[in-house]
């Protein structure tokens, strides 16, 4: 998480006053060393502060032994970035191994009355940014004012072949069948799927792609490169090719965020894998 300091100060005086997050925790992650003034590492309470000076929040040192990154917290939200291959909440056939149990023993941990709610979901191959609530008024008001809040839902993906046109605008209508593929129809019932991507780099065989949605339909993205015969790396289920993993990421969320008052962006980097099957 990073801040631009606007006003003259003391580091831990600052960064209580400016985050929705109690001094105790803030003194954790001084201590912890997760905390940096203009790329220096700063662990001193009374550090000064000038206008300009930018401050880096390292909130993942604190869980360096979770199966995630978590890229913010405070009293009502937790930000994490989840692995692909991972289910965000349970179903009929798995009820632990998902990112929801996950999160919520990581607060267990710290806070045996901790709750959690889920604000919005990934598919289970997809990595990227997730949002939890804390508690149930959160989660509603995100759910409910989510359209209006989110000002950016963006993905990088790496998709079979080179498209014809180096940026585009998909608009489709998405239907499901009983079986849970989704598809596009031309019928009115179909609910309507707005995807738009760029094209950052290509090779011979596959285009890194900068995607991000004006809706949130269920493998929205996915479906729609499979039917410009560009599917996702690694999407079997939409005519992929086999890979080690689905090459599809959520790296930037930009929200509203009520309790601050103010917009955040979270980010990601790119995983490692994109950058990899890029270079061959």
């Amino acid at each position: 998480m990073k801040i631009v300091v606007k006003e003259n100060g003391y580091l831990l005086d600052y960064l209580y006053t400016h985050l929705n997050m109690p001094k105790k925790r803030i003194k954790q992650y001084l201590t912890h060393g997760s905390i940096y003034v203009n790329q220096q590492k700063i662990t001193q309470y009374d550090y000064p502060l000038v206008v300009g000076m930018n401050i880096i929040l390292d909130t993942n040192r604190l869980g360096k032994d979770l199966p995630f990154d978590i890229l913010f917290e405070d009293d009502y939200i937790i930000v994490v970035n989840k692995p692909g291959g991972l289910l965000t909440i349970a179903t009929s056939k798995e009820k632990e191994k998902t990112l929801y149990h996950m999160v919520r023993e990581y607060l267990l941990q710290k806070n045996r009355s901790s709750k959690i709610f889920v604000v919005h979901r990934l598919d289970r191959d997809t990595s990227g940014i997730v949002l939890f609530a804390k508690n149930e008024k959160m989660k509603c008001q995100f759910q409910e004012h989510w359209n209006e809040y989110v000002s950016l839902r963006e993905y990088v993906a790496v998709v079979e072949g080179n498209l014809p046109t180096s940026s585009g605008r998909i608009v489709q209508k998405l239907k499901e069948t009983k079986t849970n593929l989704v598809y596009v129809t031309k019928k009115e019932d179909g609910k309507e799927a707005i995807t738009n991507y760029e094209v950052i780099k290509e090779n011979k065989k596959y285009s890194l792609l900068k995607i991000w949605i004006e809706t949130g339909r269920k493998n929205q993205i996915r479906v729609a490169f499979s039917s410009l015969h560009h599917p996702i790396v690694g999407d079997l289920k939409y005519g992929g090719v086999r890979s080690s993993r689905l090459y599809l990421h959520a790296n930037r969320l930009k929200l509203y965020y009520p309790v601050l008052k103010k917009e955040i962006l979270f980010e990601t980097a790119n995983p490692s894998e994109f950058k990899k099957i890029m270079s061959e």
